[in-house]
């Protein structure tokens, strides 16, 4: 019987497997078709489009095994539609071995189990060869050219980062129009103008792909059926410039791309924009703006403030915007703009170093007085070493502002919580102004962080003297000053130190 011979010998290792099967099926009729091997074939008496079907949603390896005992699974395996060919896939995740074998073990499996595929009902080819630090290239080749003649519908092809050297073909051979979903990752991808290529495509990742904004560009005149766009990483990109013709484009994430300096987008319908990295010029010239609006310059500087005064009034119709910036030197200003359907603000300030303390927090009531539909509010403050002027201490009145409403905020997070008097006036000023207010979260901890920021309280990590303190300072001031003007609708949840946090201050 032709069994599939990258997983031959890992069968030999379980014919326990292979017996078992045979227990359960027994009797069991032979195969005619079988290549005039014997082998037990399905038990349950079900049509043979049921079987494939059964067989198509197994994980790899257990599709791979059951064509070793059943001929009936092994003509399915030769039409197998969703190939994903990976070390752990293939089981070499557990073996200790030195890369160039790792590379000439994988690479072999990858081989024979394409050429034994028949090319029929095959929908999906991932290839994830990113332990691989070298492959040749005529592999590469072959195995894309199986793929897009079979009418693939999803490929994926990942390839170590920074080490680009394989030039995806920029038109392949074959039913290239097929290709509904392309993620490339570690190559380069060159197309140009004049191919009439990638016509069904809805869904484009490029990861670390040497492509210029031109090439890019001239890939998407003709993807007129493209509903999301991914660029990670793609370090000669200068301008992403985005085409009118995209009318199903919905989803835009850019992210890390070091020479870039300018979005500009004409697609009409845009919902959803990520941007991350070093700020870039940013313009949406389509009929309709993003409602829905990530910005993660973690690493700059005043991106409130660029935010308040050039993002927001360029995107009217915004209904959930997060932002995190790195510091905030300049206070964010009362401007007459309004955001009448920002519904979700989360902003992040997290700075390595010491937040200024110049900026005063009380300012932000310039991002809740511009968006009167505003019903969750999120801020998220880590600074180590907090400078600002404490309330402890501090017997000057708390600074009122000229009163605002803010009539549909129901929910308010401060994660950071802290003793700062900005911080503490910020808190008082929602609280008399906002009537909905049903939920107050006031987190003293730096447990409500996670790696981008956002707060999760209850997540404990070890807090350190000169933070365990601050917590304590912030507790303090919100029973001074916070507590004694909570409404009794309004749920107040304070977030303090853990009981093994105080243990190793102790």
């Amino acid at each position: 019987m032709l069994v599939p011979p990258p997983l031959m010998e890992e069968t030999r290792h379980h014919g326990s497997i292979a017996s078992a099967y045979k227990k359960k099926c027994s009797p069991c009729r032979q195969d005619d078709n079988s290549q005039g091997g014997e082998g037990p074939t399905s038990c349950l008496n079900l049509p043979e489009d049921i079987i494939r079907q059964i067989h198509g949603l197994m994980p790899l390896r257990d599709a791979a095994r059951a064509a070793c005992v059943a001929h009936i699974f092994l003509r399915s395996w030769r039409c197998h539609p969703n190939l994903t060919l990976s070390k752990e896939s293939l089981g070499l995740n557990g073996t200790v071995v030195r890369n160039d074998e790792m590379t000439r073990d994988l690479v072999s499996k990858v081989d024979n189990i394409l050429k034994y595929h028949s090319g029929v009902g095959m929908k999906k080819l991932e290839l994830q060869l990113m332990c691989c630090k070298k492959v040749d290239y005529c592999y590469l080749s072959n195995w894309l050219h199986i793929a897009v003649t079979a009418g693939i519908e999803e490929l994926i092809l990942s390839l170590p980062y920074g080490k680009v050297a394989y030039n995806f073909p920029c038109s392949p051979s074959g039913s290239e129009n097929s290709i509904k979903y392309l993620q490339l990752a570690g190559c380069a991808f060159r197309p140009t103008a004049g191919f009439d290529c990638w016509r069904r495509l809805t869904k484009l990742w490029l990861i670390d792909v040497l492509i210029t904004g031109d090439e890019l560009e001239s890939l998407l005149s003709n993807s007129f059926t493209l509903e999301w766009m991914v660029l990670l990483h793609c370090s000669a990109i200068v301008c992403v410039k985005i085409p009118c013709q995209l009318q199903r484009l919905s989803f835009l994430r850019v992210g890390q791309c070091r020479k870039l300096q300018e979005i500009e987008s004409n697609a009409p319908n845009i919902s959803t924009f990520h941007f991350f990295g070093n700020l870039v010029k940013i313009s949406f010239r389509g009929a309709l703006q993003p409602r829905d609006i990530q910005m993660d310059c973690s690493r700059q500087s005043n991106i409130f403030y660029y935010a308040r005064t050039k993002l927001m009034p360029s995107v009217p119709n915004v209904e959930k915007l997060s932002i995190c910036s790195y510091n905030e030197t300049i206070n964010t200003p009362t401007l007459p703009a309004k955001f009448l359907h920002l519904k979700y603000l989360h902003i992040s300030l997290i700075g390595d170093e010491a937040i200024s303390p110049a900026y005063d927090y009380l300012s932000l009531v310039s991002f809740l007085v511009a968006s009167p539909c505003l019903e969750t509010f999120i801020f998220g403050v880590h600074q180590p070493d907090m400078k600002h002027d404490s309330i402890i201490g501090d017997s000057s009145h708390l600074r009122q502002l000229p009163e605002h409403r803010h009539d549909n905020l129901k929910s308010v997070m401060i994660a950071g919580f802290c003793s700062a008097k900005s911080l503490v006036e910020l808190t008082c000023e929602i609280v008399e102004n906002a009537p909905s207010l049903a939920s107050l979260t006031l987190d003293t901890t730096h447990g409500c962080y996670s790696s981008d920021g956002v707060g999760k309280p209850g997540i404990c990590v070890p807090m350190g003297r000169d933070s365990l303190e601050e917590a304590q300072r912030a507790l303090v001031a919100i029973r001074t000053h916070i507590e004694g003007i909570i409404p009794s609708t309004v749920k107040l949840n304070v977030s303090e130190p853990c009981s093994w946090c105080h243990a190793i201050e102790h």
